[in-house]
């Protein structure tokens, strides 16, 4: 069998009352995330951007939001996650053997940043992070200071105080 199309329909846009002209990343399995992140949106002063993947690119999408995130610093945020259906048609290599479509639900995220305040009440919304360089780690006493494991050193963090 060999395959000779591939159709996505996608379901209605899970964020309601988007402006027409956001920037709208649409991120597949396929993607740099360089290429991704890198573009700039033309150079406008851009205020929201849209990331959306489906199937496996859902951690490639998550991935560019999260570095965006700590790029710009001070983003609201809106998930949505939502099913696509996939229509694959196959078509046989032999004669006289009937092709063969194939209909998958596979998982879709939409996320929105947004320099501007959201709804904290829309379900999904997650407000801007309150330190730009995260949070600290869990695996570390309070105090601690971070050390950079090079080759052939391998200590664990100080927690001696300065």
């Amino acid at each position: 069998m060999e395959r000779v199309g591939r159709r996505e329909d996608p379901d209605p846009h899970p964020i309601p009352g988007l402006p027409a002209d956001i920037l709208h990343m649409r991120v597949k399995e396929g993607s740099k995330i360089r290429n991704l992140l890198g573009g700039g949106g033309g150079g406008g002063a851009l205020r929201q951007v849209v990331f959306t993947g489906s199937g496996r690119s859902l951690t490639k999408t998550i991935t560019c939001v999260e570095i965006l995130k700590r790029q710009v610093g001070g983003l609201h945020q809106v998930s949505k996650l939502c099913n696509n259906t996939v229509s694959e048609a196959w078509e046989s290599l032999r004669k006289g053997v009937p092709g063969v479509t194939i209909c998958r639900t596979v998982p879709a995220l939409t996320i929105l940043l947004s320099m501007d305040p959201l709804d904290p009440q829309e379900p999904g919304y997650q407000p801007p992070q309150r330190d730009p360089h995260g949070p600290p780690s869990q695996h570390m006493a309070p105090g601690a200071k971070r050390v950079r494991l090079e080759e052939g050193n391998r200590e664990l963090p100080s927690t001696s105080s300065v």
